[in-house]
């Protein structure tokens, strides 16, 4: 809890605080380490998480110095200046400055070469794939190797339609190690979902599969891809991989400048037929690392540039000190490579831990398939979106009476906000001492303002903290925090894992505008959320911007719009998102029809299926209702409604 909440007694909300996990007595976390190391170094005396959290907003640019020093960046050139605080998050200030290093080494850096790195699973397969970390190095100098021989230099775009498996992990890698930008979609999206993405960024290399496995059906991916390489004109290479598909049932004569990923990997050989060497270009800490996509309710998708060494430090810290992570856990988040918990996820390599990566359905064959896999592979950190949890209590599937999950100390849930029920569907039925770590950010920030944390309790329907580092308060109308009330998130000071700027956005107006135009000088990042000052938790409460986040899948209403407007029978529509008593987010879509043009149902599938084809079925909305009017302001806007209807 911050000081600043002291003597505020009259504002704060009875709020209902049943503990539901007692961190260790021992106090010998990461976290608690990382205070003894502070208070050492500075001559403090941090007693807890709320003294050093505190000192974290305070000092924050010592802060990070320390978190350099903890996490052991690896950096060819030592930093000048961490960051100059005389700086608002507003003027997005450069961080260690004079520095140079590599996203890809330190992930790589892991000194024993054959411990797994990588295990990869995905539905219907029998087999789990195992890549050690000396394979993953020399898999990576291939692939980096090929795409320095087609011409991809430091700072191209090289993308990926693909599913989450090792390729993917390489792929990217192989990128970073070069410096050319890594960005990715999933392969549930449609092609418009895509092209209203990849085609703003201009791609030199696209890797993508010929299908893909889910819920039980093998799909084909060439068509879709194929459309999507015709909407790309700068394109000089596709890589094929034969996944889910043999090489000899794929064809590639549809498809220009195309290429299987094998024949592709052989050119990075060279005549000698040998594996060459593994270089890391050497760039500034600001470098751009990864091109993500918001979810915006006007326009397309706007590209946010993260660089290599905001996220890398960011996820450092997180899954260190907060994770409590080391070499010896395994872990896995079930995740698509189209979402940002990808990355976060990758990132752990740099810790040397093994990441599980799984593709499919995660109820197939059966709804307990994960935790299969948390046993067979002695899982330690289990990750997943708010809504899987929620379909196994509907399921009342209880792991705990068939599983052993011995290995399992934390499991993580984002997405959406956890509902309180889950809390205790976690700890009645899947494991009673485990850490359940709620944890909420965005991939405006490709990581979390608030998380787990070993050294707290955790209450039920709270996240635990606000993260180290992160000046995060629930802000009203009047620029003034509200504690123990509900009140808009915003960050008051710079981080470095802030996106350095937006694609196409030559004077930063769209930058501004998205993050900074409600209070100005202060990030506002678009949720609405309370801090209870009794126990430092946080209580997510969904969008205040009108983004759309139906079952933990973000996007905005214009990639609906953009579709609906192609229908001549419909004269206007608005995506509204509905919630229910319980909290529980679906999408409603209501059209106004063109003078004399009926609704019917026929035309409501037509629009489903318009909507699942071209960008994916979880876009599709739940429900379709006629309306006679669309409300507008006076300036003729659509009203952002936000509210339960």
């Amino acid at each position: 809890m911050s000081k600043d909440t002291e003597g505020k007694s009259e504002k704060i909300m009875d709020m209902e605080s049943k503990v539901l996990w007692y961190p260790d007595s021992k106090r010998n976390t990461q976290m608690d380490k990382f205070r003894i190391q502070v208070n050492g170094n500075y001559g403090l005396n941090l007693v807890n998480y709320n003294d050093l959290y505190q000192w974290s907003v305070d000092s924050y640019a010592e802060f990070w110095a320390e978190v350099w020093r903890t996490c052991g960046v690896v950096s060819s050139k030592p930093y000048e200046e961490v960051v100059d605080v005389t700086k608002q998050i507003s003027d997005v200030p450069e961080w260690f400055k004079g520095a140079r290093l590599n996203y890809a080494e330190n992930l790589l850096k892991h000194a024993d070469q054959d411990k797994v790195a990588l295990y990869a699973a995905r539905e219907g397969g029998e087999e789990i794939v195992k890549v050690t970390f000396g394979e993953l190095r020399r898999d990576v100098a291939l692939f980096a190797a090929a795409m320095r021989k087609m011409g991809v230099q430091t700072g191209d775009r090289v993308v990926g339609y693909l599913p989450n498996g090792i390729h993917a992990v390489e792929a990217m890698l192989a990128a970073a190690s070069i410096g050319a930008i890594w960005s990715s979609t999933s392969v549930d999206f449609g092609v418009n979902g895509v092209l209203d993405r990849f085609s703003q960024i201009q791609p030199k290399l696209i890797f993508s599969v010929a299908a893909v496995v889910y819920n039980g059906k093998t799909h084909d991916h060439m068509e879709k891809l194929n459309s999507v390489v015709k909407g790309l004109p700068d394109l000089e290479k596709v890589v094929v991989i034969p996944y889910a598909r043999s090489k000899h049932e794929t064809d590639l004569s549809k498809i220009p400048n195309s290429v299987f990923l094998d024949d592709f990997l052989a050119s990075g050989r060279g005549d000698a037929d040998q594996f060459p060497q593994l270089e890391f270009e050497q760039l500034p800490f600001s470098h751009p690392l990864f091109i993500m996509y918001s979810s915006g309710t006007t326009g397309a998708p706007k590209c946010m540039v993260h660089s290599a060494g905001g996220t890398l430090i960011q996820h450092l810290k997180e899954h260190i000190l907060h994770g409590n992570m080391t070499s010896s856990d395994v872990i896995i988040y079930y995740t698509t490579t189209g979402w940002m918990m990808w990355n976060w996820l990758v990132s752990a390599l740099a810790v040397g831990a093994s990441v599980v990566l799984y593709d499919g359905s995660p109820l197939m064959p059966t709804p307990d398939v994960l935790w299969n896999l948390t046993d067979q592979l002695g899982i330690t950190i289990f990750g997943t979106g708010a809504k899987w949890l929620s379909v196994l209590q509907e399921k009342n599937l209880k792991p705990a009476e068939t599983h052993n999950l011995q290995s399992l100390h934390t499991i993580l849930s984002t997405g959406s906000p956890l509902k309180p029920q889950s809390y205790d569907y976690v700890y009645r039925c899947i494991k009673s001492n485990v850490l359940l770590g709620s944890i909420s950010g965005g991939t405006d920030i490709v990581s979390c303002f608030m998380g787990q944390n070993p050294t707290v309790p955790v209450y039920r329907g709270e996240i635990q903290t606000r993260n180290l580092g992160m000046a995060v308060e629930a802000w009203g109308f009047d620029r003034k925090p509200l504690w123990g009330d509900s009140g808009e998130l915003v960050c008051l000071k710079p981080i470095p894992c802030q996106p350095t700027h937006f694609w196409n956005d030559e004077n930063g107006s769209k930058y501004h505008k998205a993050y900074f135009s409600t209070y100005p000088g202060v990030w506002a990042h678009g949720d609405y959320c309370k801090i209870n000052p009794k126990t430092g938790g946080v209580v997510m409460l969904g969008r205040s911007d009108g983004t759309l986040n139906p079952n933990g899948v973000r996007f905005g209403s214009s990639e609906i719009y953009n579709i609906v407007e192609a229908f001549e029978e419909v004269s206007d529509s608005l995506c509204v998102p509905q919630y229910s008593s319980d909290g529980e987010e679906r999408v409603i879509l209501f059209l106004k029809m063109a003078p004399g043009r009926p609704y019917c149902p026929e035309l409501a599938a037509k629009i489903k299926g318009a909507i699942r084809k071209a960008l994916s079925a979880r876009h599709v909305p739940a429900l379709l209702l006629e309306t006679k009017d669309i409300p507008v302001r006076e300036t003729r806007a659509i009203l952002p409604i936000r509210h339960e209807l």
